[in-house]
């Protein structure tokens, strides 16, 4: 259906969305009211997958023992409970694709139509859901095929699904266009770089830095799966690839104070989806470098006190999954490198 006003949507919603969460930011809110019909200044969306993060797609599997059924009723109470697909523990979300299904006359994007096909770029955990039923469940990938109903608020940001890629890949590459935007942005020629996580995301990271050091710097990776090792071994992105527990910060330092000649280095990138690896991207950090967490596993508080202890003058940022020009980047990044499409291929092999 086409904005109309002559329809009865509800107006004077706050363009950050605070109508939907008592007043206060939608992501912070415990519950958000996900009813309709919708506010002038918002999209409402038919919404048939999710793809959550990998952090919190790997606390679901985890604690609900793997099986699909599990899962999926996990997800259900959650999104049932909360309005929204906000991981309590792990307090992240993910994105979602679907149809535009309504338009409000005054949500700002005005080349929307009913029925375009879209990824959201904002994170589940502050989009209002509901959800009809639950399909298959492709853990690995962390995408879940559902039938439900989202809203995007007015400041919602969203993409169309590109017609050269695949949709589960192009999903789950603007998922974590963050990362390699980043890297895009910070990284230059020389430098000493390293990626801690060789997932989805870190392995955009391991593209993007080797196009800014070309043939110059040190570029290595730390991955704890032997067989992710060997994959980015494989591709030859990499000057090192070190197979090592990112949980043990005492030992990764050892490896990659070896490896940087004892200088440490001036970029890390830290994407792994598991808990207490701020030590061992602090450690690798040399004083004066840049450190970036881009794992909704970090604890601030963890870093902070860490770096301190560690006597380390960084700067470490928050990887914000909003980079200016961020889903082009990495949609070009993505469609420079043949490598790239085998290794999202093997992750979404029905895509």
């Amino acid at each position: 259906m086409s904005a109309d006003r002559s329809r009865a949507f509800r107006t004077g919603g706050c363009l950050f969305g605070s109508h939907r969460a008592e007043g206060v930011l939608p992501q912070e809110a415990a519950r958000l009211d996900a009813s309709l019909p919708l506010w002038n200044n918002e999209l409402l969306i038919d919404v048939d997958m999710l793809n959550l993060d990998s952090s919190s797609m790997r606390q679901i599997t985890e604690s609900s023992g793997g099986g699909e059924e599990a899962i999926a009723a996990r997800v259900s109470e959650i999104v049932r409970s909360r309005g929204k697909m906000h991981n309590p523990v792990t307090g992240s979300g993910g994105v979602l694709v679907g149809r535009v299904a309504e338009i409000g006359p005054d949500f700002p994007d005005r080349t929307l139509t009913p029925g375009t096909r879209i990824c959201t770029l904002v994170s589940l955990s502050l989009t209002p859901l509901t959800l009809e039923e639950i399909g298959s469940i492709g853990a690995a990938a962390a995408q879940i095929e559902v039938k439900g109903k989202a809203i995007l608020f007015e400041t919602g940001l969203c993409a169309r699904i590109p017609n050269d890629i695949p949709e589960r890949i192009a999903t789950a590459l603007f998922d974590v266009a963050g990362a390699p935007a980043t890297v895009l942005k910070l990284a230059t020629p020389g430098q000493r770089i390293c990626v801690f996580g060789a997932g989805k995301a870190g392995t955009l990271c391991l593209f993007a830095a080797r196009e800014i050091l070309g043939g110059s710097g040190l570029l290595v990776a730390v991955e704890g799966s032997a067989a992710a090792v060997e994959e980015v071994r494989a591709l030859g992105i990499a000057d090192h690839v070190i197979e090592c527990d990112a949980q043990d910060a005492i030992a990764v330092h050892g490896v990659l104070h070896r490896l940087s000649g004892g200088s440490m280095f001036d970029l890390v990138i830290n994407t792994t989806n598991v808990e207490r690896t701020e030590g061992a991207a602090i450690l690798a950090t040399r004083p004066g470098g840049q450190l970036v967490f881009f794992s909704m596993s970090t604890s601030f508080t963890r870093a902070a006190l860490t770096a301190e202890g560690a006597g380390r003058d960084i700067t470490m940022i928050v990887g914000n999954g909003y980079v200016r020009g961020w889903t082009d980047a990495t949609l070009s990044l993505y469609r420079r490198h043949p490598q790239l499409h085998l290794f999202f291929e093997r992750r979404h092999p029905h895509a």
